[in-house]
């Protein structure tokens, strides 16, 4: 009875092995933001102004299905990093945000892409009820995520200024 105990757990535990081990029809693979394609925006130490738009066009891809992304722009005033800065822009000093210009926001992908072409419109108003928006270096940061969950971020370095007054 003993010797039956021991190759029926032996058994039990091989093939919990090989059950954890098997990943086929898992998805394991990051999806990708690409910002090469022909008229890729915003790219690294762009200038843009308040009071216009900014439109993101990046081709996202994924090997199974893409999920949602998302758009964020924060200020850089302190020259902070992210890891995904692929070149560093000429920065103005360093100094403290009275009223920076922050934008967040999530949007879909119709189900069923492995690959999608955006084309995302974001206004940058000039102020808000505290005054003109601080200018100067900002990032622009773009997260994808996948149907499974994966996810991989982009950051771009640019700045945001008022248009001079002619």
């Amino acid at each position: 009875m003993k010797k039956f105990r021991k190759i029926s757990l032996s058994l039990f535990f091989v093939f919990l092995l090989f059950a954890c081990t098997q990943s086929e029809g898992i998805d394991m693979q990051k999806p990708e933001i690409d910002l090469t394609i022909q008229e890729a925006s915003p790219l690294n130490c762009n200038v843009f102004y308040f009071g216009e738009t900014i439109t993101l066009h990046s081709l996202l891809k994924d090997n199974v299905e893409l999920g949602t992304y998302s758009v964020e722009i924060h200020h850089n005033f302190d020259h902070h990093s992210h890891s995904t800065d692929v070149m560093n822009c000429d920065l103005l000093p360093k100094r403290k945000a009275e009223n920076p210009f922050v934008f967040i926001k999530g949007y879909g992908i119709p189900v069923g892409q492995t690959s999608h072409q955006t084309a995302t419109e974001i206004e940058l108003p000039t102020g808000n009820e505290l005054g003109l928006f601080d200018e100067g270096d900002y990032h622009f940061f773009i997260s994808l995520t996948d149907k499974q969950g994966w996810s991989t971020q982009k950051g771009i370095s640019i700045k945001i200024i008022h248009k001079p007054i002619d």
